[in-house]
């Protein structure tokens, strides 16, 4: 994913994803007519776990770094979240992140509950010695917590598959024996999944089309403008291209391009693995990251943080679908305001639920020391996005809803009927 500014609300104050997130539960909580105390169950997280650590940096002195790992909920399975690095790391957003989690296993069928971490950092400004220094105290402290039984991380915002590597060998050297399974998103020589680096993505692609099949938007005659050009933005522009849709508009961190007649994605991303700037790229119209939001398009993917579709911008879009490729990018006023207007949006809850799908796939895999090819493991989470797609749709008809609304009633059902089975311990 890619580093954006994180837009103020209304108030002039930074919308807190925390309460965005339980206001969303809230909503379906209520449509679900879920009594007071299941409520107060699944509003909460079960686990906040804050640790400062010290690392030893290349000039030799000590810095002291903070880090989170939250699990919202375990009823359902194991804990599973990303790890990310990044300046505005807070627990508010990590708690966020986690309850999302949990909704985004269930709404998937996934035997998961929701878990989330961070580190408060600029990894740019480390060396690649400190930021493995880094990684390995950050799991040295939280090993209470992860495991392939218990919780298990994946990558997030400007982490990656060495960053697991880090992850799961400083496990594996604590425990005496290698432990694959405790961490997904790790390189295929020590127990990756094949397609997992473009999982998101792909996802992502799934639910577009079938969004546009239902809406009966032609992929020929449709144009993209993309915010965040990271991993999960850069490879949804692809496997768009490729299907035949008009990417016309892509950002990163530092601005974005627009294109009125279509980027030519392999050749933008060739360029860019080239070591070539967006901005650089021939008879573009530079453009910022706020306009792109404004294009005049058929569909908009927001794929950087959170918070990026407010009740400021939310009446200026004018694609006719949204598709959350970033967690929590649009705040409840602005769904709002889109459902008025009737724009059509799949919420990130589904849309990028491809990444945890097959990092579930990898978990397996390792618990089986069996392992498949990447056109089954593709084919496999085709029909997971496809068949969440639908249960969604469904639900949202049955409530008279958004399809945000649809995936939260399908994911808090899911849970609240596992949490009435198991009952409340003691």
């Amino acid at each position: 994913m890619t580093e954006l500014a994180v837009p103020t609300s209304a108030s002039g104050t930074a919308a807190n994803p925390y309460i965005t997130a339980q206001r969303q539960f809230d909503q379906a909580a209520t449509l679900l007519q879920l009594d007071s105390g299941m409520r107060r169950v699944l509003r909460e997280v079960r686990r906040e776990f804050t640790v400062n650590f010290p690392v030893r940096m290349d000039t030799g002195r000590i810095r002291i770094f903070t880090g989170y790992r939250v699990q919202h909920n375990l009823t359902r399975g194991p804990a599973k979240g990303g790890i990310r690095y990044h300046p505005d790391v807070s627990l508010d957003e990590v708690k966020a992140l986690a309850m999302w989690m949990t909704w985004k296993c269930a709404v998937t069928g996934l035997p998961y509950g929701g878990a989330k971490g961070g580190v408060i950092c600029d990894p740019d400004q480390l060396s690649r010695q400190e930021l493995e220094n880094m990684t390995r105290r950050f799991a040295s402290e939280i090993t209470v917590l992860i495991g392939a039984a218990s919780d298990i991380p994946a990558p997030d915002v400007n982490t990656n598959s060495q960053v697991m590597a880090w992850i799961m060998d400083t496990l594996s050297m604590e425990r005496g024996y290698s432990v694959p399974a405790a961490v997904t998103g790790k390189p295929i020589e020590i127990g990756g999944s094949e397609g997992r680096p473009m999982a998101t993505g792909r996802g992502v692609t799934v639910v577009t089309l079938e969004a546009c099949r239902r809406m009966g938007i032609d992929p020929h005659q449709a144009t993209v403008a993309i915010q965040g050009f990271g991993n999960v933005g850069s490879v949804s522009a692809d496997l768009l291209h490729a299907e035949g849709f008009r990417v016309v508009a892509v950002s990163d961190v530092s601005g974005g391009i627009h294109v009125p007649g279509g980027i030519d994605v392999p050749a933008l991303l060739a360029h860019r693995g080239a070591g070539g700037r967006l901005a650089d790229w021939p008879g573009a119209i530079p453009i910022g990251n706020p306009a792109l939001l404004e294009l005049p398009v058929t569909i908009l993917i927001p794929a950087a943080l959170e918070n990026q579709l407010t009740v400021a911008n939310a009446a200026r879009v004018q694609a006719r679908l949204v598709v959350e490729a970033a967690n929590g990018p649009t705040t409840p006023e602005a769904d709002d305001i889109f459902a008025q207007r009737g724009i059509t949006l799949v919420p990130d809850i589904l849309a990028n639920a491809g990444g945890v799908t097959v990092s579930y796939f990898e978990w397996v895999q390792d618990l089986q020391s069996f392992f498949w090819e990447e056109k089954e493991i593709n084919a496999r989470l085709t029909r997971v996005m496809e068949r969440a797609y639908l249960q969604v749709e469904e639900l949202a008809q049955a409530h008279d809803t958004t399809l945000r609304m649809g995936a939260y009633c399908l994911a808090v059902k899911r849970v609240a009927d596992a949490t009435q089975l198991r009952g409340i311990y003691p």
